[in-house]
């Protein structure tokens, strides 16, 4: 029984065992199998991806060997166009000898033509010397004589002739370049019509403001009218006042003053004076400020500081009806141009340009012409040569020595000429209007004069310390006589003169 039940237990062992090995196998097989999935899987997706990767190259093969060829062909192109270039140059150089050859041919056939016509002259006057010798007795020498001064006479006359001719012709050529380089100038240059009014408009928030610039009794307009020197005009048009005066850099401070009144509300004698004295300041740093950007844009520094507040200034100064700085800047341009068409120096003529007029920003001030201020100030401030002439030259004090002067001379008449550029009624009002203030200026212990009201009064300040009310009377006479011996005027001038006299004190 124990045998048989050991067999039996060995038996189950082995069918175990055999079992397991069968199960063991097939699980085997089944992991491979996977793993044998997977790698086939893994190694589908990399042949598939370098497929990609060849169809890509490829693709970049193809895209590269396009753009040689494009490349190719456009250098293959540029190459023909040279060689098309050169084949032109090559018959253009090929007819060019082939003229001169025959140009040679015919100067040389014409010496030869002239040496024989002065063979057969000189042989033709041989033999009218021994025809004249034989006929009128006179000796191989006179004859000779005779007829050389015959055909010297004919050959001056005919000389006289050609000169003449391209005398004319020299004349003409020059008209036509003349006319050319006008045209250049002033088809390049395009300039505004220039014309100044004598009034400036002030807009106001409200109706309501016109009484308080006006003031009690008239204070505040009074205080403005003298401190400023202008004509102040309110009158019923709504919105807006009007100032008024021939001098336009009074007037741009007066119509400044007064916009900073109405913004800021508070109006009376005391305010009115600090305000004019803040934005007198305030003009001359931006007069100044406005000649450099002028030299900036035009690209003409360095230059001498006065001279460049002169030339700020200048958009404060009018010529008839033509405002001065506007002038100077046409002038410049035109001067430019001309002397670029001329070979000239473009940088020079442009400067003298700019500086031509330059005595006129102090002739409000000093009187007299500016254009001995300008060549003074120029002179003094060491401008080139050039530059001087053409301040002499463009009022015919002095002649031209350059292209640059020359050209400043003809740019001054353009722009001055010009339709809409001038008005001459203008001129002559602010011309009497300065006459009346110069007389009031030039009497003892005036400080100030101002001609307002359209020059239909003056107001003259004198200083009070040194002149008392009897002598105010007197002087206003004065005035009113010389003005009325001198100046040419419609109406009547009202004569103004204002003693004041002031004590300030400070409590501390």
């Amino acid at each position: 029984m124990l045998g048989i039940a050991a067999v039996s237990s060995v038996t189950g062992v082995v069918v175990g065992a055999g079992v397991c090995y069968l199960w063991l196998k097939s699980s085997v097989k089944n992991r491979f199998s996977h793993i044998e999935l997977e790698v086939k899987a893994k190694a589908k997706a990399i042949e598939n991806e370098a497929e990609l990767l060849l169809q890509s190259a490829n693709v970049k093969i193809k895209e590269n060997a396009l753009e040689q060829e494009s490349e190719f062909q456009k250098r293959v192109s540029k190459v023909d166009e040279r060689n098309r270039a050169l084949i032109l140059q090559t018959k253009e150089f090929a007819s060019r000898e082939e003229g001169l050859k025959l140009l040679e041919k015919r100067v040389l056939d014409k010496e030869e033509h002239l040496e024989k016509l002065e063979s057969q002259k000189q042989d033709e006057i041989a033999a009218t010397v021994d025809k004249m010798q034989n006929a009128a007795s006179l000796t191989k020498e006179e004859a000779k004589a005779y007829i050389l001064e015959k055909v010297e006479e004919q050959s001056r006359a005919e000389v006289a002739g050609i000169v003449r001719k391209y005398e004319q012709e020299a004349k003409d050529e020059g008209e036509r370049k003349a006319n050319y380089i006008l045209a250049q100038a002033t088809t390049r240059y395009a300039g505004e019509f220039a014309g100044e009014r004598l009034i400036n408009l002030v807009n106001l928030p409200s109706d309501e403001h016109k009484g308080r610039i006006i003031g009690k009794e008239g204070r505040n307009i009074k205080t403005l009218e003298m401190l400023l020197g202008v004509d102040i005009v309110v009158d019923e048009t709504p919105g807006v006042i009007l100032v008024s005066s021939f001098n336009l850099y009074r007037r741009a401070i007066a119509t400044r003053v007064i916009e900073i009144l109405v913004e800021d509300g508070r109006i009376h004698p005391g305010r009115i004076e600090e305000v004019h004295e803040k934005v007198q300041a305030e003009f001359e740093e931006k007069t100044y400020e406005e000649g450099e950007n002028i030299l900036i844009d035009l690209g003409l520094f360095p230059m001498h500081e006065e001279l460049v507040r002169l030339l700020g200034r200048m958009k404060y100064r009018a010529s008839y009806g033509q405002n001065a700085l506007a002038h100077t800047l046409e002038v410049a341009k035109l001067a430019r141009v001309m002397a670029a068409e001329m070979g000239g120096d473009e940088k020079l003529a442009l400067r003298a340009g700019l500086l031509h007029d330059i005595g006129k920003a102090l002739t409000q001030d000093l009187g007299g012409s500016h254009v001995d201020i300008g060549a003074d100030l120029c002179r003094r401030h060491g401008e080139h040569p050039s530059v001087i002439n053409a301040i002499y030259a463009h009022h015919g004090h002095e002649e031209p020595d350059s292209v640059e002067s020359a050209a400043v001379c003809a740019a001054d008449k353009l722009s001055a000429a010009r339709p809409g550029a001038r008005r001459e009624v203008l001129e002559s009002f602010t011309k009497r209007v300065k006459e009346v203030e110069a007389i009031a200026l030039g009497k003892a212990y005036v400080n100030q004069a101002y001609a307002i009201n359209a020059g239909r009064e003056i107001r003259v300040f004198v200083n009070a310390q040194k002149m008392s009310d009897n002598e105010a009377v007197l002087l206003s006479k004065e005035i009113a006589k010389e003005i009325q011996n001198k100046v040419q005027y419609p109406g009547e001038i009202k004569v103004n003169v204002i003693r004041e006299t002031r004590a300030v004190n400070y409590a501390k």
